[in-house]
């Protein structure tokens, strides 16, 4: 049977309103925590939409790396496609797919560039190799070959040896996403799934649930 014609029944697992955190974001690392529990393969990835310049939509696979009860955090090249989309229109969609669970969050909000301290934290923090990829690449731009970019990669390798420091590019750096609602989604049986959104309103949260 091809995969356009399954019909997969998700199940009879439900969210209500009395099992979600009042605070979304401590749900959100609720659920984030059983995804990493349940071994999923990278957890932490999600799909980040955004708006050209023109208007055109456009979507990719990136990892959050920060999470502080406020916002969400993660990382590119600022001259990247999404870069320059994010500094056209900072709106910003998250979507957090953990099919294996049966499980979406679905966050949208504003994204601005954090500071050049926490930038430098992450920088640092990224294993040697992946910091000499963020100077070799220029994120989203055209390449003649795969070599250009190898041929780039072992100069680096030969100017900063392991162990060595890595300057971080002026135009590499972090984005926080400060969410303006959350959507957690459960899949069940008969795609009668169940959805709570909250939004933020005046300081706090309102939940509602939605129609599937």
């Amino acid at each position: 049977m091809s995969s356009l014609e399954r019909h997969t029944d998700y199940g009879s697992t439900g969210l209500s309103e009395s099992d979600v955190l009042r605070d979304p974001m401590a749900q959100f690392a609720a659920w984030l925590s059983a995804a990493e529990d349940a071994e999923i393969f990278e957890p932490n990835a999600m799909v980040v939409s955004t708006v050209d310049s023109d208007g055109t939509p456009s979507s990719r696979t990136v990892l959050l790396k920060g999470l502080d009860g406020e916002a969400f955090e993660f990382v590119t090249n600022y001259r990247s496609h999404k870069g320059h989309a994010l500094s056209a229109h900072p709106a910003v969609s998250l979507l957090f797919p953990w099919y294996q669970l049966t499980r979406q969050v679905i966050v949208r909000g504003v994204a601005h560039r954090t500071d050049a301290a926490t930038s430098d934290a992450y920088f640092a923090a990224r294993p040697h190799g992946s910091r000499l990829a963020a100077l070799a690449s220029e994120q989203s731009e055209p390449v003649a070959s795969r070599r250009v970019l190898e041929d780039r990669m072992r100069e680096l390798e030969s100017r900063y040896p392991e162990g060595s420091i890595v300057p971080r590019p002026e135009h590499w750096g972090g984005f926080r996403v400060v969410p303006s609602t959350i959507e957690f989604w459960q899949g069940r049986t008969s795609r009668l799934h169940d959805r709570l959104v909250f939004t933020a309103v005046d300081g706090g949260w309102t939940l509602e649930r939605l129609q599937p």
